[in-house]
């Protein structure tokens, strides 16, 4: 599995980086920006992610943004969101309304934090990422 967690918080990065360890190899981004410019490149060598762990609350390029983005990027390549990277939402924001955008921007699942390993673990299950 090929991950990519945006993440604008250096210690929240680390933790979803340990969490994934074992999982396959993980890049990281900083914020939605970097995220859409590492999918394109990811895209365009034919080595797409699997996994794509995305933030919402970031400078610049929030995560609802970059999700629409990188499923647009997806779309253009002829690759349907079912069959793109799979992307969870990790984020602080539990209220209904950034919940139902990130499912609206095709989001795979929406984990708030603090994210126990549990939790992901059960996503990714979810998700048919791991047995």
């Amino acid at each position: 599995m090929k991950t990519l967690v945006v993440e604008d918080d250096f210690t929240s990065r680390l933790l979803m980086q340990e969490l994934l360890k074992g999982f396959g190899v993980t890049h990281t981004a900083v914020d939605g920006q970097e995220a859409v410019e590492a999918v394109r490149l990811a895209l365009k060598t034919g080595d797409p992610y699997t996994l794509i762990c995305l933030d919402i609350m970031m400078p610049g390029l929030d995560g609802q943004q970059a999700l629409r983005e990188i499923r647009f990027m997806e779309e253009e390549k002829g690759i349907f969101s079912s069959d793109g990277a799979k992307i969870i939402m990790t984020t602080a924001l539990s209220d209904m309304k950034n919940k139902i955008d990130a499912f609206a921007g095709l989001c795979d699942g929406y984990l708030t934090k603090p994210i126990h390993k549990k939790d992901l673990v059960d996503e990714l299950r979810k998700l048919s990422l791991i047995p």
